[in-house]
């Protein structure tokens, strides 16, 4: 059975349609890849950040973007967030944002947006 790729959603769809041509050219590349071997194309492609959440690392003559994924059983690749990266300095990883404690101090479930997953055909 061959690996599948979609998109969590529309917008997630069009912002990686929108990546400038090098960046774009690459992530057909990686993904024509991936629908061959399998999610995982090694650390110079792509990176575990952890509770299942991956990330296709690009880089071209436009600069650097990310584009985040999971896996679903049944070989289906999704597509979750994609961001052009504003400077070539190791900010936090946006992973982050869901891991800080809100207003009453407390963290979040990080596996909420596998919740959101569940009901995805």
């Amino acid at each position: 059975m061959e690996w599948t790729i979609e998109y969590y959603n529309e917008k997630v769809q069009q912002a990686i349609l929108e990546l400038p041509p090098t960046l774009f050219a690459k992530y057909l590349r990686l993904t024509k890849m991936m629908l061959n071997v399998g999610a995982n194309l090694g650390g110079k492609y792509t990176k575990a950040m952890g509770e299942g959440l991956f990330e296709i690392q690009l880089t071209g003559t436009e600069g650097i973007a990310r584009v985040f994924y999971c896996t679903i059983v049944g070989q289906r690749i999704v597509m979750l967030h994609s961001f052009i990266k504003k400077t070539q300095k190791n900010a936090p990883p946006r992973t982050r944002i869901g891991k800080r404690p809100n207003e009453a101090g407390e963290k979040p479930n990080l596996r909420g947006w596998w919740q959101s997953l569940k009901n995805y055909h």
